[in-house]
């Protein structure tokens, strides 16, 4: 029987909390006595057990409540942990520098151009799909994209398609854009290993505009969406692990063994210039993959002679 809640007639022993109530209680009558309309003094009551342990229960409901809105606006992907989504946005985790205009990344591998005091304002690209290799039961990822942020900011704006393993012969094609932070978005697109994709990422103040063209079916997808947070402070090709994200991290997931992705029609413009990768107006560097220990995952060529293309190798998951 609840606490408090219960009196004997004429027993001399009442419920513990509710003599502690009690004696509170005249301790309140001295100390904090208000002046009220009806009488010269109102008696502020004080808190009693039953109170105390409705709070409780108040504060645990709002937390649960909480918490099931931050898992269920992360969403569930295929092959994530239960309450995680697929993420093709988290920044580039850069490891370390192995030498002038080459780092060590543990989820990106390609380039990335900026320039101190340069705004991007368009990327683009090309690519063709490749072919994924799933010779096991465990799930694995690959994306390809171009974008602009991320690579020394927290947002990323961008497009592209994934080329995934969800099961021993099983791989999986598609297309998506992702304002990240925000989730990803698959579309409809019907994507094929060998397709010829093109991508771009144009911006204006805090408006921008994503499209991607499958160029051997014909069909495109194109998409206004909006980030007044985005710097713009850089633009990027990447072949990508993605990874599983939460509310509260993210992991970077295996990634699939794709063979080669070349990229091509490479093209950035910042503060009204346009030019490649390689162009003399900014910096470009070289991205990496790999695994925690050091190990490559995924290695870009040397650019191109005319800076706009490079090709993107598989090593390890």
């Amino acid at each position: 029987m609840p606490h408090g809640c219960w009196h004997r007639s004429g027993s001399s022993s009442l419920p513990r909390v509710q003599t502690r109530a009690q004696g509170f209680a005249r301790l309140r009558l001295k100390r904090a006595r208000v002046p009220g309309p009806a009488s010269p003094f109102r008696v502020l009551d004080p808190p009693s057990a039953l109170d105390h342990l409705e709070k409780r229960a108040a504060d645990l409901r709002r937390t649960l409540i909480l918490a099931a809105f931050g898992l269920l606006a992360f969403g569930g992907g295929a092959g994530a942990p239960a309450s995680s989504t697929i993420m093709h946005g988290p920044p580039a985790h850069v490891v370390g520098r192995v030498g002038n205009g080459v780092v060590k990344s543990t989820n990106w591998s390609g380039y990335a151009a900026y320039a101190s005091g340069t705004t991007f304002s368009d990327v683009k690209g090309s690519w063709v799909e490749p072919a994924v290799t799933c010779p096991s039961r465990q799930k694995q990822y690959s994306s390809f994209w171009v974008g602009l942020d991320g690579y020394n900011s927290s947002s990323v704006e961008q497009t592209g398609t994934s080329s995934d393993c969800t099961g021993k012969n099983r791989p999986s094609y598609y297309a998506w854009y992702e304002m990240y932070p925000a989730a990803p978005v698959n579309l409809s697109l019907a994507i094929h290993p060998g397709d010829s994709m093109s991508a771009e990422v144009a911006a204006s103040g805090s408006a921008f505009t994503l499209t991607i063209t499958d160029n051997t079916t014909g069909q495109s997808f194109s998409t206004a969406q909006t980030l007044s947070s985005a710097p713009r402070t850089s633009a990027e090709w990447v072949a990508e692990a993605p990874s599983s994200c939460n509310v509260f991290f993210c992991s970077v997931l295996p990634l699939a063994n794709f063979g080669s992705v070349n990229f091509s029609g490479s093209y950035a413009t910042g503060n009204g210039h346009t030019g490649t990768i390689g162009d003399a107006a900014w910096s470009n560097d070289q991205i990496v993959m790999v695994t925690s220990s050091s190990q490559v995952k995924a290695q870009p060529s040397a650019l191109s002679p005319d800076g706009m293309s490079f090709s993107d190798t598989w090593q390890h998951n």
